[in-house]
């Protein structure tokens, strides 16, 4: 793995031929693996079917876990993840794809999580301005499984992938996801 001082625009990512669930992920210079979907990587997302959605996504909000590490290095906007957070996955819900204060009523994601995938955990703008009704919610650039499992629909890097890339991204940096 390379690095690189100059600032990223884009982040790459592709599938592995050999298995859909896995990818590369590139970022200038720097070329890291990762996790995707258990389901691969699709064009037509669908709430719950397991994919990372192709497109081009905007890396738009940083939460991180205090308790579980230092402050991430990176120009993207960057806040403390708070035990009452969680992420409406409700598509018959108001507040489908948004933040919420816990305890919610509708169907939703704990945001503090007791294994490390959330520990360090990016916002991307898929199926948000504004969200459509079962096209996917949650969709997450986290830390991966120690083994790389397949994630629920995310890209996910190591930690130390991951704190490497938030320092190299510039400020509206997108994630482009294919097949």
């Amino acid at each position: 793995m390379q690095e690189s001082t100059k600032s990223a625009d884009i982040l790459e990512v592709h599938a592995l031929p050999r298995d859909r669930t896995k990818g590369i992920l590139r970022c200038g210079s720097i070329t890291v693996p990762c996790a995707l979907g258990r389901s691969g990587i699709i064009t037509r997302k669908r709430e719950g079917d397991g994919a990372t959605p192709t497109g081009t996504f905007e890396l738009l909000h940083v939460y991180y876990r205090a308790d579980k590490g230092r402050r991430p290095q990176t120009v993207l906007p960057l806040e403390v993840l708070q035990p009452e957070l969680g992420w409406c996955d409700d598509p018959g819900h108001h507040r489908y794809n948004r933040l919420v204060n816990l305890p919610f009523q509708a169907s939703h994601e704990k945001m503090w999580r007791e294994d490390r995938l959330y520990d360090i955990v990016v916002v991307l703008d898929c199926n948000m301005y504004p969200p459509v009704k079962g096209k996917g919610s949650a969709i997450f650039f986290h830390i991966a499984r120690e083994d790389y499992r397949p994630t629920e629909g995310c890209v996910a890097v190591s930690p130390q992938h991951m704190r490497l890339i938030l320092s190299k991204v510039s400020p509206g940096c997108r994630m482009e996801v294919r097949g």
